[in-house]
């Protein structure tokens, strides 16, 4: 049976490169399935989705990444998130007549931001403008000026699937650039129908059956919005009393739509005034389990 929506890391275990690699299916297809999205875009959310599953693996935290590549053209922003327990989400927001082509092409001029929001801590956030012509080209930019570390992505999707491999070198204080360069030469001949079709195994060893690669257990990816009502409370809060009695006299609701899985919310003049008539610290309190 092929490895569905799983992660896998891998060390190779003779100098100091690291890797990833994962596949969506059903996880993939749930996230997708909420979206009206052209195939081109689709394709641009499923890549974000695995780079987010991936960059959330290369550092220890309790707590979500969010990927995010916001640009000046058709394509306005692509947006993933995945827990530290491997549970993601995505969004797309593009207008109709965007014209398929390169991220760069469809993006035009911006930015890519990624956050670690810690559930201990304060966030902590990256920003690198968009290089290159796809969204690995500037993930590879971001380890580059952030941590000084060559890396190396490669991100597919298509309506079925979405996966990627990734390729790091560790910190080290002696330099070991020709295995580095080795090993990426050899990972730059695999295919897209390789790495959308091939269990993690299947293409290390295609890539590297000559090295001592030690692949660790597989973990599960899965498909979860993180909204609440909490959450969207909080939200409504922060608009301020004027904002939202000013919205509840043109309807008799609020309605708000998640936009990660359409999940309706629902608030009438009496939820909103019960809302303002708590401060969100006490709310908080009220709230916390």
């Amino acid at each position: 049976m092929k490895e569905q929506d799983s992660f896998r890391r891998f060390l190779f275990e003779d100098f100091g490169v690291r890797g990833e690699w994962v596949r969506l299916e059903h996880s993939w297809q749930q996230a997708k399935q909420y979206q009206n999205l052209t195939v081109e875009v689709q394709e641009q959310l499923g890549q974000t989705m695995v780079a987010a599953v991936l960059l959330s693996a290369t550092i220890k935290f309790d707590g979500s990444m969010i990927i995010q590549a916001q640009g000046s053209g058709k394509l306005k922003a692509l947006v993933a998130q995945c827990t530290h327990d491997r549970k993601i989400r995505g969004l797309a927001r593009s207008t109709s007549d965007l014209v398929a082509g390169s991220l760069l092409e469809m993006m035009g001029a911006g930015l890519l931001v990624i956050t670690v929001e810690p559930e201990k801590g304060e966030p902590y956030q990256g920003i690198v403008a968009l290089a290159g012509s796809e969204l690995a080209d500037a993930i590879r930019a971001y380890f580059l000026q952030s941590e000084q570390l060559q890396t190396h992505v490669w991100l597919f999707a298509n309506e079925t699937h979405a996966a990627g491999l990734f390729l790091q070198e560790l910190p080290t204080e002696d330099s070991d650039a020709a295995n580095w360069e080795r090993i990426s030469t050899l990972a730059s001949t695999v295919t897209q129908d390789e790495v959308l079709t091939l269990d993690c195994e299947e293409i290390l060893y295609r890539l590297f059956n000559e090295e001592h690669v030690r692949v660790f257990e597989p973990e599960t990816v899965e498909f979860k919005c993180g909204c609440t009502r909490d959450k969207i409370e909080t939200t409504l809060v922060s608009l301020g009393r004027t904002e939202l009695e000013s919205i509840l006299q043109e309807r008799e609701t609020i309605e708000v739509d998640c936009e990660f899985c359409s999940k309706k919310y629902s608030f009438d003049k009496v939820d909103v005034e019960n809302l303002l008539s708590v401060s969100p610290s006490t709310k908080l309190s009220e709230t916390k389990h």
